[in-house]
């Protein structure tokens, strides 16, 4: 057998060689662009568009999603946030009927004495008390 390489191989060692000599081309030629300062005037212009152009989308879309009830992520942030809030004051109000409950449930020593109930007369003010 001889070691002379298929022509497969080959083509595949000449592709790489001119792919590796292609990339090394496109780097200089791209520097050389990086150096020339009209290009990055340019390039900054485009992006300025580029920024530009996509807040545009952004406020069509929202006005779109709007005119279709459908909540933008500020929308479903905001709700979150709401109902993050709520569930800690259900928390906090969870904890609060516990207490209540877990003091009721106590027995009591002495019974707080009670106060004698005073009864308004209907539609009348009571009188005020003379002084002695």
């Amino acid at each position: 057998m001889s070691s002379k390489p298929s022509p497969r191989s080959q083509a595949q060692s000449m592709l790489q060689g001119l792919v590796g000599r292609g990339e090394e081309v496109v780097g200089v030629f791209l520097e050389e662009l990086g150096r020339n300062p009209k290009v990055r005037e340019q390039v900054g212009k485009t992006l300025e568009r580029a920024v530009d152009a996509k807040r545009a989308v952004d406020k069509n879309m929202q006005t779109v999603l709007s005119m279709l009830n459908v909540p933008s992520r500020a929308d479903f942030h905001r709700v979150l946030t709401k109902i993050e809030n709520l569930q800690g004051s259900i928390i906090n109000l969870s904890m609060k009927v516990d207490r209540l409950i877990a003091a009721q449930e106590k027995p009591h020593h002495a019974p707080a004495p009670a106060e004698p109930v005073r009864h308004a007369t209907r539609g009348k003010k009571p009188r005020p008390r003379k002084k002695a």
